[in-house]
C-alpha cells in the first residue's frame, strides 16, 4: 500500500509538470521579456506552502543573475510593501488565485506602478484577472489522498519558476563563471574561481636552487621547504628544470658520487609547467593525467613564480 501510494503521488506530480509544457505560450514569453528588461528587482510573494515555493523561486533567480527578493504576502501589508518600487516586477503566487493576503496586494501594487505576474491554477481568479501577465499553473488533481494539501500544484509552480529562470539564464548569457561568482563558498565556486596563483607555494615555501648547487645541498633545501622537489634556475635566474625524488632514485643507483654533483647535471630539463593564471581545477586534472605530484608555476613570460603540489589542491577541496 505505501509503495502504491508513493508511486501514485509521483506519477500525479510528474503529469502535472508535463502538462505545463503544453500550455506554455505567449504569456510565458512576455513574462521572460518583461523580467529580462526589468531595471529593478523581481519580488516574489506568496502565503503558506506557496510562500515557501516563492522563496525558492526568488533564490533561484538571484543565484542565476536576476536580482530578486522574497516578500511574504501577509507581511507586505504590515510594512514590507515599502520594499517594492515602480521599477520592480512582482510575481504573485497562489494556487487558487484567491488567497486573501495575496489578492489584497493588487490595488496597492497598482498604486506603486510596478508590473505584476500571476502564477496560479485559478485561471479565472481575481489574481489572474488583475495581473499584467498570467502563468497558468493549474493541475488536474493534487497528490494528497484527501485532495487538500497542495502537492502537485506546488510542484508545478516550482517547475514554472525553474522554467522562467532557465530562460533568463539563456537571455542574459549567464555563464558557469557567473554562477560561481554568486556561489564562492560552494565546490563549484572553488572549481571555477580558484586559480593556481591563489594556492601555489611561494617564497620560502618551495625550494628554488641554482644549477651549480650540489645535490646534497638541494636535498637540504627541499627538506627545509617541506616539499617534494626543487625548482632549478640557471645563472641568469631563468627557470631551467626540476629535481624530484624520481631523479634522485634514478641517478643514485648509477652514481655513488651523486650527492656531490651539481644538480644541473641530473635534473629534468624542460619539465611540465603550468601558468599561474590557469584554474586550479585544470591543474588538478593535469597532475592526475600526467601522474605527477608537483608542477613548477610560471608567469606569462615563463619566469618561475612558485610550485604547485597536489596536496595543496586536495586541501583546497578540489578532489
Amino acid at each position: 500500500m505505501p509503495l502504491k501510494r508513493a508511486k501514485d503521488v509521483l506519477l500525479i506530480e510528474a503529469a502535472a509538470v508535463k502538462a505545463l509544457a503544453a500550455r506554455l505560450g505567449r504569456d510565458f514569453s512576455m513574462a521572460v521579456d518583461l523580467i529580462a528588461q526589468c531595471e529593478g528587482r523581481v519580488v516574489v510573494t506568496g502565503m503558506g506552502k506557496t510562500g515557501i515555493v516563492a522563496r525558492k523561486i526568488s533564490a533561484t533567480l538571484s543565484s542565476t543573475g536576476t536580482p530578486s527578493i522574497f516578500m511574504h504576502s501577509a507581511e507586505a501589508a504590515h510594512g514590507d510593501l515599502g520594499q517594492v518600487t515602480k521599477a520592480d516586477i512582482v510575481i504573485l503566487i497562489s494556487s487558487s488565485g484567491e488567497t486573501e493576503e495575496t489578492v489584497r496586494l493588487l490595488p496597492l501594487l497598482k498604486k506603486v506602478g510596478c508590473k505584476t505576474i500571476a502564477m496560479t491554477g485559478g485561471v479565472k481568479s481575481s489574481l489572474a484577472r488583475h495581473c499584467d501577465i498570467l502563468l497558468d499553473c493549474q493541475v488536474e488533481k493534487e497528490g494528497c489522498p484527501l485532495g487538500l494539501a497542495p502537492m502537485a500544484s506546488t510542484t508545478a509552480t516550482l517547475a514554472m519558476g525553474d522554467a522562467l529562470a532557465a530562460c533568463l539564464i539563456d537571455r542574459r548569457k549567464f555563464r558557469r563563471e557567473d554562477f560561481a561568482f554568486f556561489h564562492p563558498g560552494g565546490s563549484l565556486g572553488r572549481k571555477l574561481l580558484l586559480k593556481v596563483e591563489d594556492i601555489m607555494r611561494k617564497g620560502d615555501r618551495f625550494a628554488r636552487v641554482k644549477e651549480t648547487m650540489p645535490v646534497k645541498d638541494v636535498l637540504l633545501a627541499i627538506t627545509k621547504a617541506r616539499c617534494g622537489s626543487a625548482c632549478v634556475v640557471d645563472s641568469s635566474r631563468k627557470f631551467s628544470g626540476i629535481f624530484t625524488d624520481g631523479d634522485l632514485r634514478r641517478h643514485i643507483e648509477e652514481d655513488p658520487a651523486l650527492l656531490q654533483k651539481p644538480v644541473g647535471k641530473v635534473m629534468t630539463r624542460n619539465p611540465l609547467t603550468i601558468s599561474k593564471d590557469r584554474l586550479a581545477t585544470e591543474a588538478f586534472q593535469l597532475l592526475l593525467s600526467k601522474k605527477v605530484d608537483e608542477l613548477p608555476v610560471v608567469d606569462d613570460k615563463g619566469a618561475l613564480v612558485g610550485l604547485l603540489d597536489i596536496q595543496d589542491l586536495l586541501q583546497a577541496g578540489l578532489a
